[in-house]
């Protein structure tokens, strides 16, 4: 079985628009299957696949790309050392919430659903409330471990 496939004849360059002109060419149908599209990122770096000519998919100048040293700015919001420090002795102080005390409960009586659904509730979005059920789930499993 052959396949009409559409095959590109002439590329003409006008004042930076592209013209193709296009001709219907007979091509065996499992020589088509294995056409796959260009793109301007593949393997490796972008620069491979730059020929280092004015026009085309892999037009543009040779070059290799620029390891540039980590900015303090990306490490906004990571835990440290001491502050994990203080918040644990502040929360050995103090104690629970009374909402994180509820949540206990329920996850002691194994009501993990209805624990996410208060947790949402007080603290307003999904993956905090996950991430509240599983602290309390924790707490948890470390009292239970102190007590054995």
């Amino acid at each position: 079985r052959v396949q009409p496939v559409r095959t590109c004849t002439a590329v003409h360059v006008l004042s930076r628009v592209r013209v193709a002109y296009f001709r219907f060419k007979e091509v065996p149908v499992h020589h088509s299957n294995d056409w796959k599209p260009y793109s301007r990122v593949q393997e490796g770096s972008i620069s491979e696949n730059m020929k280092g000519i004015a026009v085309g998919l892999q037009k543009g100048h040779v070059v290799s790309k620029h390891e540039l040293a980590a900015r303090p700015a990306r490490r906004k919001g990571r835990l440290g050392k001491r502050v994990k420090m203080i918040r644990e002795l502040v929360r050995d102080v103090v104690g629970n919430a009374p909402y994180e005390k509820r949540l206990m409960e329920l996850l002691k009586v194994g009501r993990d659903k209805r624990a996410l659904k208060l947790a949402k509730r007080k603290l307003g979005t999904h993956i905090r409330g996950k991430k509240k059920r599983e602290e309390m789930g924790n707490l948890l499993r470390k009292m239970s471990r102190k007590t054995a």
